[in-house]
């Protein structure tokens, strides 16, 4: 038996605090600092914090290493096996063409790229972040913007902006998930906070856009139908990720941002020829003006209604119940371990949703991706094998961040950070998503964000009697700003439009507008956490 102490370090709780934060500042330093890749530097932080966890905190190595492998193996199912899967019905639509064709068909959707930049950055970016997330929104949409006739700096930085609002219920609730997880709060409790903040940016954002696409003139001709794909796409994350599931939020907020978008008629007006003259300063590919079938059309947007309709279907209360019936609980083997007022932790207890997870609905909607795309058998296994190996590296890195994780919530760590950090009092709520922002910004991943400070600020919020349902969430929301200036995506989007080197250029461009709405999204927590934005949460 192990019971978590908080002042193990000569009975002082800051001396303990800064011990505990080592591996964290290792981390940080190491992908930051000395520009280590971000797998090296996961192992190197987890290391750091199982010698902490054994020798500062006195947790018996074996269940420090069984914390460890209970962290990896919780990155490898469900949150991996959710990634894996959605990329590779991503990679069965490239492989038979039926991306090609979806590009086409939103390139004609609207000859104005101020609309353009909202149809492709926003809305499916948004549904490339539900399904996919880890980099490939950034990648995608500013290679069809470039494709489009766009300028390859605009592009990558409209791609990079929008790649925001959509980023805490992204790879099918993959940051969420992990949220509930290592703080042990309900799922469902963490994404309603969370689909109270980030929609909020969702009204921000596609009016942001045409301002970088055209300038003030941009925002005083498309504000409206900007103004109605923000309203839609906010209601609808709202509304899914409080009401029917978070693996849902961004595919209903996409789908229903983009019906909007193209129901308002001045969406559907030529853009006058000065304006195209001046935003669009790229080559338009010729492709785009291949003739595609009505039936080949249909083809290329069935993955994604697949998936609509695998989540729904599991979101019936009788089959939610059949396929909750699969989940196993098991008592992890070599872990016994108390909180410091003597009571058992969740991590002692692993439980595996086998079927209920968002994985393999995933898995499901591609099996039927595969019939109804003509895929042979033998080319879609080869797919998922090439999809594995193509994410060995984030596979790694996803594992060690999460073991760094449980080895520090588990010996207690994270425990003490949290009551260090509770000293802020009222700061700490506007300090709360400055600390997700700085994660996400160095690590790249609002999943490993969420990781390494959510049970910190739970810790910290009943410290200091906050709501830690809203500081946790804030950590989320706070996080996707800092995914727009994070070394990972600057260098994906500048090797995605032939720019590589100039992720210096882009950083200067994107930051004022990350640090801009990091302060909206402080002031948003601010307001929540007293009467007068108190309201709005549940």
């Amino acid at each position: 038996m192990y019971v978590q102490e908080l002042e193990p370090v000569a009975g002082s709780l800051g001396l303990s605090a800064l011990v505990a934060a080592l591996p964290l500042v290792i981390v940080l330093v190491l992908l930051g600092g000395v520009r280590m890749k971000a797998h090296l530097a996961g192992l190197v932080g987890l290391l750091a914090a199982v010698l902490v966890a054994w020798l500062a905190y006195g947790m018996p190595l074996d269940q420090t290493a069984s914390s460890a492998v209970q962290g990896a193996v919780f990155g490898l199912f469900p949150i991996l096996w959710i990634v894996v899967n959605a990329l590779w019905v991503y990679r069965m639509t490239v492989r038979t063409r039926h991306f090609d064709i979806l590009r086409r068909s939103f390139g004609r959707l609207s000859d104005d790229p101020r609309i353009q930049a909202l149809v492709v950055a926003f809305c499916f970016g948004a549904l490339l972040e539900a399904l996919a997330g880890f980099g490939a929104p950034v990648a995608i949409c500013s290679v069809m913007l470039v494709a489009l006739g766009f300028d390859p700096v605009r592009a990558a930085v409209v791609s990079l902006v929008a790649n925001t609002a959509p980023v805490a219920f992204g790879a099918m609730g993959t940051p969420v998930v992990t949220l509930a997880q290592v703080t042990g709060l309900p799922l469902d409790d963490v994404a309603s906070v969370v689909g109270r903040q980030t929609p909020l940016l969702a009204l921000v954002v596609p009016l942001l856009l045409v301002a970088l696409v055209d300038g003030r003139r941009g925002l005083r001709e498309t504000w409206i139908p900007a103004l109605a794909c923000g309203v839609a796409f906010a209601v609808a994350q709202f509304a899914a990720s409080n009401h029917v599931s978070a693996q849902l939020a961004d595919i209903a907020a996409a789908l229903l941002g983009a019906g909007a978008l193209v129901a308002v008629p001045h969406s559907r007006r030529p853009a006058a020829e000065p304006v195209r003259a001046s935003v669009l300063t790229g080559v338009r590919s010729e492709e785009l003006d291949e003739a595609d079938s009505a039936r080949e059309v249909v083809r290329a947007y069935a993955p994604y209604a697949l998936i609509v309709a695998v989540f729904s279907v599991s979101q019936i209360p009788a089959v939610k119940d059949w396929l909750a019936k699969a989940t196993q609980t098991y008592d992890w083997p070599f872990l016994d371990v108390l909180d410091p007022e003597g009571k058992p932790v969740g991590g002692n207890v692993f439980s595996w949703p086998i079927v209920s997870t968002g994985g393999t609905l995933v898995l499901f909607a591609g099996l039927a991706t595969a019939v109804v795309l003509g895929v042979h058998a033998r080319v879609a296994v080869t797919e998922w094998l090439a999809t594995v190996r193509e994410l060995r590296f984030a596979i790694l890195t996803v594992t060690s961040v999460l073991a760094l994780a449980h080895v520090m919530n588990l010996s207690g760590q994270a425990a003490t950070i949290g009551h260090f950090v509770a000293a802020a009092g009222a700061g700490l709520a506007f300090l709360s998503p400055v600390l997700g922002w700085f994660g996400v910004a160095v690590s790249g991943s609002d999943t490993s964000a969420n990781a390494l400070f959510g049970a910190l600020q739970v810790t910290a919020a009943r410290e200091s009697g906050l709501s830690p349902e809203l500081l946790a969430a804030a950590n989320s929301s706070g996080g996707v700003l800092g995914k727009m200036i994070s070394p990972q995506n600057l260098t994906i989007a500048c090797a995605a439009v032939g720019l590589a080197g100039r992720e210096g250029d882009l950083l200067r461009k994107v930051l004022p507008w990350s640090l801009g709405l990091l302060l909206i999204m402080c002031l948003i927590v601010v307001g929540q956490s007293t009467a007068v934005l108190g309201w709005m949460l549940p």
